[in-house]
């Protein structure tokens, strides 16, 4: 693993607001670059009171805006609900203004309930997931400008021309979508927070099936997996236990204080304590060699060129913490 990298989905803790989330946003992404952090990329979600950032390519800007050397990008933007020329045309603009930083990662999830993603898509109607490859290589054309002569929109370019194209990724949770990645030659991002299977042989079968690709020669893996570092044992779970509360609640709301939810059975492991429910993947938490052996056991399995961890708490100053600890443990940043 060459590198470690922040997935943000702009949380919003209870008793805030979501231009507070934003905000705390900006702060993460500048002390993350501080720690040596590589990536910093924004999810997509919409109509949710507990997650703010629903337009990534606008919060792309501010970001690479507010920091100097971190790639910043989408993780991801969910195609399916827009044209791939506006997709195309926002990150060329993004990579124009910022060039050799902007990623583009996207995925096919709604990110969104069903009427929510209706209103997105244009006549009503969100694109047949069936469309979702067709989009996938409309979108890399126009992003390379290399539409073939037998597009039905041949001629129409992606403007403005960046000097360095941004990198695209395909993000995945299942075969299918990793199956595209292959297919079209793309590096994959591997979200294993979300993923309600095993990522570990869809990986391998990625790496099989790979082709070859002008923008990618040879396969390349990023693992996005959830984490919560803390100084103590005790005190990560205390972290958690909101995001345990959120998770049984069906996303809903705001963030919760930790304060505000129940204690567990002092009897129980913290790894019962934290399977979620069924379909959800638990969180690795505790102290920082506890959590760097659980993610360095799953880049060794899935053999990940790369780790992004995604960290939701109610309080920011731990957050960040929790990302300075991760930083420290896997040798990107010299602890103080």
């Amino acid at each position: 693993m060459t590198h470690l990298s922040v997935l943000d989905q702009s949380p919003v803790p209870e008793g805030s607001t979501p231009g507070d989330a934003l905000r705390n946003s900006l702060d993460l992404a500048r002390r993350t670059e501080a720690m040596g952090y590589h990536r910093y990329w924004v999810a997509e979600h919409h109509g949710m009171t507990g997650l703010a950032g629903s337009s990534p390519e606008a919060l792309i800007g501010s970001i690479a805006g507010a920091t100097d050397r971190i790639r910043v990008g989408s993780g991801g933007v969910m195609l399916t609900h827009y044209a791939p020329l506006k997709v195309a045309e926002a990150f060329c603009v993004l990579a124009s203004l910022h060039p050799g930083r902007i990623d583009l990662g996207v995925g096919r999830a709604p990110g969104s309930d069903h009427l929510t993603a209706a209103a997105l898509a244009r006549g009503g109607s969100r694109t047949p997931l069936d469309h979702y490859p067709n989009q996938v290589e409309e979108l890399v054309h126009l992003v390379d400008d290399t539409l073939p002569a037998d597009s039905p929109i041949r001629g129409v370019r992606a403007t403005p021309r960046p000097d360095e194209l941004p990198e695209v990724w395909l993000l995945a949770s299942s075969a299918d979508s990793a199956a595209y990645a292959a297919h079209f030659g793309l590096p994959l991002g591997w979200a294993d927070f979300i993923a309600q299977v095993d990522g570990t042989p869809i990986v391998d079968a990625y790496r099989r099936q790979f082709r070859p690709s002008a923008r990618c020669s040879e396969p390349k893996v990023l693992l996005c997996t959830s984490a919560i570092c803390a100084e103590t044992e005790a005190e990560a779970e205390v972290m958690v236990s909101a995001v345990q509360a959120w998770r049984v609640s069906g996303l809903k709301g705001p963030i919760p204080a930790p304060t505000s939810v129940g204690s567990p059975p002092a009897n129980q492991s913290i790894a019962t304590r934290l399977t979620i429910q069924p379909g959800r993947r638990s969180i690795p938490a505790g102290t920082p060699d506890q959590v760097g052996s659980r993610l360095r056991e799953m880049v060794g399995t899935t053999g990940a060129d790369e780790l992004m961890v995604v960290s939701i708490c109610h309080n920011h100053e731990a957050r960040v913490r929790s990302y300075e600890l991760l930083a420290y443990e896997f040798g990107i940043s010299n602890p103080p």
